[in-house]
């Protein structure tokens, strides 16, 4: 049989077209890393991001720079990442919130997975209401009578669209919608603004734990279907008398959409070493937050399901952003 030449032409080009994506892969990462955070310095993501950005570097044998982009409710530094070139070069630690729920409440330029490459997710994250010491509710159902006797109006801080539909949907459950939610860019600066006494509660995504141990807030429950192993003591919504306030966010890595697999693959598998280190373990679980890794096919099924899930109740509860 006679070698047909456009075959042989065909297959050369298909070769040739690999070679410089499988060479691309090996020498990657030629130059430092940015890892985008679209929180403000501080928070929990923050804390989480240069922890990990730190591992991967030593990994990858290269830097990796966490670069803070806070703003409208994790949008601005969610796009900054999603227009990036797909080399690479440009990483996202994200949350559920920015990722998910955001573009369900704003106009954003970016889809929750379309828009980017998942690598890896890296914890399930806990939430907990905290209130200032001298707010004088040490239960749920005290804070809720103290809100309903309008002796001074209460505040509500929320850093992310997800603590403000949160703090949103406890507010209609609990008939509380005089208690005021004032905005801040991220959780960091949430916190500081219940330490400091400006406001009164905000729901923490455990970014509080050190200012709780040292007395500075003071827990009343968490958000969740079982008590956390950080806060043994401390009842969930369920146990305080509301049903249905078991929420829970994420943290995981991205790149923008194209990037190529080849480093999806590697930086998935440098995660995952990452992950399965004692040390890492201990440190999140210090926040509450829970270890997963797994695939990036995994993760993607995870923000699939999360953006469904958070369109459903801003769509049940009619919430309005900012409301």
């Amino acid at each position: 049989m006679q070698p047909n030449p456009r075959r042989r032409l065909m297959l050369c080009a298909a070769m040739l077209s690999a070679m410089p994506a499988l060479a691309w892969a090996d020498t990657y990462p030629s130059k430092p890393i940015r890892m985008v955070v679209p929180f403000a310095p501080g928070g929990a993501t923050d804390v989480v991001a240069r922890l990990i950005s730190q591992k991967l570097g030593e990994a990858l044998k290269q830097s990796v720079v966490v670069e803070n982009r806070p703003g409208a409710n994790g949008i601005i530094g969610t796009d900054v990442a999603a227009r990036a070139a797909p080399d690479g070069y440009t990483l996202l630690l994200n949350t559920a919130g920015a990722q998910t729920l955001s573009p369900v409440l704003y106009k954003a330029g970016y889809e929750p997975l379309k828009s980017f490459a998942p690598i890896s997710q890296i914890s399930n994250i806990g939430f907990v209401m905290v209130v200032h010491p001298s707010v004088p509710a040490k239960t749920v159902q005290e804070f809720v009578a103290l809100a309903k006797a309008k002796s001074r109006p209460l505040s509500l801080s929320a850093g992310s669209s997800m603590i403000e539909l949160i703090g949103a949907t406890f507010k209609r459950a609990a008939g509380t919608p005089d208690v005021v939610s004032v905005s801040y860019r991220g959780t960091g600066p949430q916190m500081q603004a219940v330490v400091a006494g400006e406001v009164d509660m905000t729901i923490d995504p455990f970014n509080g734990m050190a200012m709780i141990k040292a007395g500075k807030l003071r827990p009343l429950a968490v958000f969740a279907s079982k008590r956390s192993p950080a806060l043994p003591d401390v009842p969930t919504m369920q146990e305080a008398g509301f049903d249905g306030m078991a929420f829970n966010s994420w943290a995981g890595l991205l790149a923008p959409a194209g990037t190529p697999k080849e480093i999806v693959t590697r930086l998935n598998q440098e995660m995952n070493r990452i992950l399965a280190q004692p040390e890492i373990k201990q440190r999140l679980a210090a926040i509450d937050y829970e270890v997963v890794g797994g695939t990036p096919e995994q993760f993607a099924a995870t923000i699939a399901e999360d953006a469904a899930r958070w369109a459903k109740i801003v769509k049940e509860t009619n919430y309005k952003a900012g409301s």
